[in-house]
């Protein structure tokens, strides 16, 4: 295969991956707490026997942006917002701890804390469960307390805790269900640092006009890679003629 047929080809097919990641991203421009996946291309050799001066382009993802997004006051007494850094614990759909940013809790009949999603929030020991109650708070530091039906704001008391951690980010991967864990697979330890603001949540990272500019550069660069191949088929038509008229 010609050289430059290859560059253009697998610059094709990495422009449509990195697009797929970008577009991904902008989907989730309104999803609590998201964190964007960060994307770029670098040159690879082909390695093998005659194939010292091919390359082919990959796009990769060398990161996740970290940088919180912004915080919406709600008022709501269930949602709350990590103030600076941290991270909520759950329970992921495997059974596994992992931690997230989005704190749009919610309550289920049987009383089970989640998240907006349905991920049980966990707590001291294990699953978030409340019992019924005329008023719950959750405090700075992620105590939960409620006031029992019939009773009055004086029988105010803690029923559980929140688990919030707060491990270095570096040590941290965010798998293909949005969760993030840490790399050596372990459950990290509760924090006493990280600090919740109650009725309040915090949005998704993404920047939609950098997402939008991000997604037309693409697009712009897969035409140009289509544009390449159509131009080494026609170089490589006009070489087959000029072959057969000598």
């Amino acid at each position: 295969m010609d050289s430059s047929l290859y560059v253009a080809m697998s610059g094709a097919k990495q422009a449509m991956v990195a697009q797929a990641v970008n577009s991904h991203n902008l989907a989730n421009a309104n999803t609590t707490g998201f964190k964007a996946d960060l994307s770029q291309f670098r040159s690879m050799p082909v390695f093998g026997p005659g194939l010292p001066s091919h390359v082919y382009t990959m796009a990769e993802r060398p990161g996740i942006d970290f940088i919180t997004g912004t915080m919406q006051e709600t008022g709501r007494e269930l949602d709350v917002a990590i103030k600076g850094q941290g991270w909520i614990a759950v329970q992921a759909d495997d059974g596994s701890e992992a931690y997230t940013r989005a704190g749009d809790l919610r309550l289920t009949p049987n009383g089970l804390l989640t998240t907006g999603t349905g991920l049980p929030v966990l707590g001291g020991g294990g699953p978030v469960t409340l019992p019924e109650s005329a008023k719950m708070e959750i405090g700075s530091d992620g105590t939960i307390s409620v006031i029992p039906l019939g009773d009055t704001a004086a029988t105010l008391s803690a029923v559980d805790r929140i688990k919030l951690v707060n491990p270095e980010v570096a040590d941290m991967v965010k798998g293909k269900d949005g969760l993030f864990r840490l790399k050596s697979g372990l459950e990290t330890e509760v924090s006493a640092e990280v600090r919740l603001v109650s009725g309040a949540i915090e949005g998704s990272n993404v920047s939609v006009v950098d997402a939008m500019v991000s997604m037309i550069e693409l697009a712009r660069n897969f035409e140009m890679q289509v544009k390449m191949m159509k131009t080494v088929s026609d170089n490589e038509a006009a070489s087959a003629q000029l072959m057969r008229i000598g």
